[in-house]
Protein backbone atom coordinates (compact mmCIF):
# COMPACT_ATOMS: atom_id res chain seq x y z
CA UNK A 1 0.00 0.00 0.00
CA UNK A 2 1.39 3.39 -1.14
CA UNK A 3 1.28 5.57 2.13
CA UNK A 4 1.94 8.93 0.27
CA UNK A 5 -1.74 8.67 -0.85
CA UNK A 6 -3.25 9.23 2.25
CA UNK A 7 -1.81 12.64 3.06
CA UNK A 8 -4.31 14.79 3.76
CA UNK A 9 -5.05 17.56 2.27
CA UNK A 10 -5.68 21.32 3.15
CA UNK A 11 -7.18 23.79 0.91
CA UNK A 12 -5.71 27.05 0.64
CA UNK A 13 -6.34 30.73 -1.20
CA UNK A 14 -4.72 29.06 -4.20
CA UNK A 15 -6.68 25.70 -4.29
CA UNK A 16 -10.21 27.18 -3.43
CA UNK A 17 -12.89 27.62 -6.36
CA UNK A 18 -15.42 29.78 -5.28
CA UNK A 19 -19.18 29.50 -6.98
CA UNK A 20 -22.34 31.65 -8.07
CA UNK A 21 -25.18 30.05 -6.60
CA UNK A 22 -29.02 31.75 -7.01
CA UNK A 23 -31.73 30.86 -4.38
CA UNK A 24 -35.08 32.02 -4.31
CA UNK A 25 -36.15 32.61 -0.91
CA UNK A 26 -40.46 32.38 -1.85
CA UNK A 27 -42.09 30.03 0.47
CA UNK A 28 -39.06 28.79 2.48
CA UNK A 29 -38.78 28.82 5.99
CA UNK A 30 -36.39 31.42 7.75
CA UNK A 31 -34.36 28.77 9.69
CA UNK A 32 -33.91 26.12 7.52
CA UNK A 33 -32.71 28.30 4.35
CA UNK A 34 -30.40 30.45 6.61
CA UNK A 35 -28.83 26.82 7.75
CA UNK A 36 -28.23 25.80 4.57
CA UNK A 37 -27.07 29.15 2.83
CA UNK A 38 -24.38 28.89 5.81
CA UNK A 39 -22.94 25.90 5.11
CA UNK A 40 -22.82 26.86 1.30
CA UNK A 41 -20.89 30.17 2.64
CA UNK A 42 -19.05 28.34 5.05
CA UNK A 43 -17.90 25.65 2.27
CA UNK A 44 -19.09 22.66 4.31
CA UNK A 45 -20.62 21.34 0.94
CA UNK A 46 -17.37 20.52 -0.32
CA UNK A 47 -14.63 17.95 -0.24
CA UNK A 48 -11.66 19.75 0.88
CA UNK A 49 -13.49 21.92 3.71
CA UNK A 50 -10.69 23.79 5.78
CA UNK A 51 -11.99 25.06 8.66
CA UNK A 52 -9.35 27.76 8.92
CA UNK A 53 -9.77 29.07 4.79
CA UNK A 54 -12.16 30.68 3.46
CA UNK A 55 -13.48 27.54 1.09
CA UNK A 56 -17.44 29.06 0.45
CA UNK A 57 -19.08 30.11 -2.66
CA UNK A 58 -21.26 33.35 -3.87
CA UNK A 59 -24.58 33.10 -2.80
CA UNK A 60 -27.38 35.64 -4.46
CA UNK A 61 -30.92 35.31 -2.52
CA UNK A 62 -33.66 36.57 -4.32
CA UNK A 63 -37.26 37.45 -3.09
CA UNK A 64 -36.57 37.70 0.56
CA UNK A 65 -39.75 39.27 1.42
CA UNK A 66 -41.67 36.15 0.10
CA UNK A 67 -39.57 34.53 3.53
CA UNK A 68 -42.17 32.62 5.79
CA UNK A 69 -41.92 31.82 9.62
CA UNK A 70 -44.16 29.31 11.29
CA UNK A 71 -46.41 29.42 14.34
CA UNK A 72 -46.40 32.86 15.88
CA UNK A 73 -42.87 33.91 14.98
CA UNK A 74 -44.05 36.68 12.71
CA UNK A 75 -45.77 38.52 15.46
CA UNK A 76 -44.63 37.08 18.57
CA UNK A 77 -40.42 36.95 18.01
CA UNK A 78 -38.07 40.02 19.10
CA UNK A 79 -35.18 40.99 16.84
CA UNK A 80 -33.66 43.33 19.20
CA UNK A 81 -30.74 45.78 18.46
CA UNK A 82 -28.68 48.12 21.08
CA UNK A 83 -27.64 51.66 19.62
CA UNK A 84 -24.57 52.39 22.16
CA UNK A 85 -26.24 55.32 23.89
CA UNK A 86 -27.92 54.28 27.58
CA UNK A 87 -30.79 52.81 27.15
CA UNK A 88 -30.29 52.26 23.64
CA UNK A 89 -31.98 49.11 23.37
CA UNK A 90 -34.16 48.72 20.44
CA UNK A 91 -36.89 45.78 19.64
CA UNK A 92 -39.14 44.72 16.74
CA UNK A 93 -41.08 41.86 15.16
CA UNK A 94 -40.39 39.82 12.03
CA UNK A 95 -43.11 41.74 10.46
CA UNK A 96 -41.90 44.91 10.36
CA UNK A 97 -38.31 44.14 9.82
CA UNK A 98 -39.85 42.34 6.72
CA UNK A 99 -41.55 45.67 5.82
CA UNK A 100 -39.12 48.25 6.09
CA UNK A 101 -36.58 46.26 5.07
CA UNK A 102 -36.80 42.84 3.94
CA UNK A 103 -33.01 41.57 3.41
CA UNK A 104 -32.19 42.49 6.75
CA UNK A 105 -34.22 39.63 8.13
CA UNK A 106 -32.36 37.18 6.24
CA UNK A 107 -28.99 38.93 6.29
CA UNK A 108 -29.40 38.68 10.11
CA UNK A 109 -30.14 35.08 10.46
CA UNK A 110 -27.37 33.68 7.98
CA UNK A 111 -25.19 36.12 9.67
CA UNK A 112 -25.63 34.59 13.14
CA UNK A 113 -24.72 31.38 11.78
CA UNK A 114 -21.12 32.06 10.53
CA UNK A 115 -17.98 32.39 13.07
CA UNK A 116 -17.61 35.19 14.81
CA UNK A 117 -14.19 36.32 13.63
CA UNK A 118 -12.28 37.98 10.53
CA UNK A 119 -13.05 34.48 8.68
CA UNK A 120 -16.69 34.65 9.18
CA UNK A 121 -16.35 38.49 7.80
CA UNK A 122 -14.81 37.95 4.99
CA UNK A 123 -17.70 34.54 4.32
CA UNK A 124 -20.43 37.23 5.09
CA UNK A 125 -19.27 39.55 2.54
CA UNK A 126 -20.15 37.27 -0.33
CA UNK A 127 -24.03 36.86 0.88
CA UNK A 128 -26.25 39.58 -1.53
CA UNK A 129 -29.80 39.22 -0.47
CA UNK A 130 -32.60 41.18 -2.76
CA UNK A 131 -36.30 41.85 -1.69
CA UNK A 132 -37.71 41.27 -5.15
CA UNK A 133 -36.05 38.87 -8.31
CA UNK A 134 -33.90 41.32 -9.93
CA UNK A 135 -30.47 41.50 -9.17
CA UNK A 136 -27.02 43.16 -11.09
CA UNK A 137 -25.21 39.83 -10.93
CA UNK A 138 -25.96 38.33 -14.02
CA UNK A 139 -22.68 38.32 -15.21
CA UNK A 140 -21.34 35.93 -12.98
CA UNK A 141 -24.01 33.35 -14.81
CA UNK A 142 -24.98 31.94 -10.95
CA UNK A 143 -26.62 28.41 -10.82
CA UNK A 144 -29.97 28.06 -9.39
CA UNK A 145 -29.82 26.46 -6.25
CA UNK A 146 -32.70 24.08 -5.27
Amino acid sequence: MDTLSYKTRSANAATVTHDWWLIDAEGQTLGRLSAKVAAILRGKNKPYFTPHTDCGDYIIIINAEKVKLTGKKMLEKEIDWYTGYPGGRKVANPKTVLAKQPHKLLERSIKGMLPHNKLGSAMYKKLFVYAGTEHPHAAQKPKTLK
